[in-house]
């Protein structure tokens, strides 16, 4: 298939190593760790990777280098993120210099493949067209859980058959607790296979002092923040719409945050200020028409606000309401199953508490109904489905009517929405992104190397150049705690939510009366791979806050 002038060159680009990786290694062995939390019970459910040290690579004057070649197998789990190639590049390329007889072996369309059977190997010459490409279309990715001992005995059939050593697994949180489960489940039966896991989600969550920042991030939120910049210019032309755009992140805010930072919205909602401080749909829908009608005064009947795909689930009283739908949904599953929208909502609205009746009633017909879906593989609501941007802008809409009515609003609110997804997840990487990913696959060859099993390839110091960046690995049980789900307590990688207290926010909280009450949009265009480095480069304002760097 013929390639386009950027996918040409592009394939040319030569990602980054940091130092510590760029010859022969060795291992530096820190301190024995615990979990963030339940230290007790995470212990006793991890007896054989739990308390593990941080270790970190360090050049060697001599080669630590396996005699034997080895394979390894590698999973795309999950959704996808920019990078991805990148990061079975580093991998590949790992594992042929330490043996040039080493295997790689990609398992199809995600972790079902393991269990199934299902692989392919992966060789230079199919590799050289995945290189500094977006997407995982190079063995495909899947949201099939492992979570099971037949899962994990099904899949060892097929490890030992094609004498791999370790897999790799590449996803986000609970992709990364699948690999701790995995690596103690095969520690424990005295299987000789190593796993280790890779810090993947474009939302963001997935970070802590190790984990700096998930690969895909940067990437993501360069190209939506491309088109929200597109939608501002657009706004401030027509000068006659309000856009409501939503941006992908169930659990966390950070692509709203970082997407804000990056071109300056009139309004970015932040789920987790919204739950501190215990916030109301109509005390947002205040807000909101606070900002409408001072805009209105100076004659700019048009602006963007930015919402969070999770928000809902962040608002409390919403929080309850979904909390017991879930509850209604298995109980009465028999009796809502088959039913008419009306009745459905009806049998459900008679199951319900009377303060969540009442708000379940109060809500839209379509928003309600998409309220009670069907949950996901994991037990959440499908927020991803549920028009959030539609129902703020709706009761906004509704709630001016009644100001203009009292002579307390004068302006017109027209409305546009959008829902920024699935358009930033397989972009092709940053130069950022390239390099990190890059580095992230190399580096967890050298775990592979180093015996080690049951951790995260780390690859920290990133708001530096990219040869001072330092590789090493942390424990995956080090991040865990326990979590209610599916009405059961299980250890789960815990999530990393925006900091309120945290310099992405509290910068964006120093603009946000001013943006909100002027027209100050930025542009920050497409992302640009060739150029000066303080354009190409440049990783997130998230990340450039969070260590105290200076942004331009």
């Amino acid at each position: 298939m013929k390639k386009s002038a950027l996918q040409r060159v592009r394939a040319e680009y030569q990602p980054k190593l940091p130092k510590a990786l760029q010859g022969d290694v060795k291992l530096k062995v820190g301190e024995p760790t615990q979990s963030v939390a339940n230290q007790e019970e995470i212990k006793s459910l991890f007896p054989h990777t739990y308390g593990l040290p941080v270790v970190e690579f360090e050049p060697a004057d001599k080669a630590e280098r396996v005699e034997e070649p080895f394979n390894v197998g590698i999973i795309l789990s999950g959704g996808q993120a920019p990078g991805g190639h990148n990061v079975v590049s580093g991998i590949f390329d790992g594992i042929k210099k330490l043996n040039k007889e080493s295997r790689l072996y990609g398992f199809l369309m995600g972790p079902s493949g393991l269990v199934n059977h299902q692989y392919m190997e992966i060789t230079a010459g199919y590799l050289k067209d995945y290189r500094n490409t977006g997407g995982f279309d190079i063995i495909g990715s899947g949201r099939t859980k492992l979570e099971h001992p037949d899962q994990f005995d099904k899949g060892l059939e097929i490890v030992k058959e094609l004498n791999i050593k370790a897999l790799v697994i590449i996803g986000g949180d609970d992709s990364n607790t699948n690999a701790a489960v995995l690596a103690e489940y095969y520690k424990n039966i005295g299987a000789d296979v190593q796993v280790i896991g890779v810090p993947k989600t474009i939302d963001g969550d997935l970070k802590n002092e190790w984990i700096e920042t998930s690969f895909g991030f940067d990437t993501a939120c360069k190209v939506y923040s491309e088109m929200i910049g597109n939608i501002q210019r657009d706004c401030n032309s027509a000068k006659k719409y309000y856009h409501f755009i939503k941006l992908m992140g169930r659990s966390a805010s950070h692509i709203a945050l970082e997407c804000a930072l990056e071109t300056q919205p009139n309004v970015c909602l932040i789920s987790e200020e919204i739950q501190a401080k215990c916030m109301t749909l109509d005390n947002i829908v205040n807000y909101l028409c606070y900002v409408v009608a001072e805009r209105a005064k100076l004659g700019w009947n048009f602006g963007t606000v930015l919402v969070p795909e999770g928000l809902i689930e962040f608002i409390p009283s919403m929080k309850k309401l979904i909390q017991e739908l879930n509850d209604v949904l298995v109980e009465y599953a028999s009796e809502i199953e088959g039913l008419a929208e009306l009745d459905k909502l009806q049998a459900i609205h008679s199951h319900l508490s009377a303060a969540n009746a009442e708000l379940y009633k109060s809500l839209p017909k379509d928003i309600a109904l998409q309220l009670s879906l069907d949950r996901d593989s994991h037990g959440n609501v499908q927020v991803s489905l549920i028009e959030t941007e539609s129902l703020i802008s709706r009761m906004v809409g509704e709630r001016l009517e009644e100001m203009a009515l009292e002579g307390q609003y004068s302006g017109t609110f027209k409305t546009q929405h959008h829902f920024f997804g699935y358009e930033g997840r397989c972009a092709d990487p940053t130069n950022f992104d390239a390099d990190y990913t890059y580095a992230l696959g190399y580096n967890a060859a050298m775990l592979i190397n180093a015996g080690l099993t049951g951790y995260m390839s780390s690859v920290r110091n990133l708001t530096d150049k990219p040869e001072n960046w330092i590789a090493g690995g942390i424990p995956i049980t080090m991040m865990m705690n326990m979590e209610r789900r599916n009405g059961e307590l299980k250890p789960v990688i815990q999530k990393a939510l925006v900091n309120l207290n945290g310099r992405p926010y509290l910068k964006f909280a120093s603009m946000r009366e001013t943006l909100a009450l002027n027209t100050l949009y930025q542009y920050p265009g497409p992302i640009q791979y060739f150029g000066p480095s303080e354009i190409c480069d440049r990783p997130s304002m998230t990340l450039l806050l969070e260590h105290d760097k200076p942004i331009n």
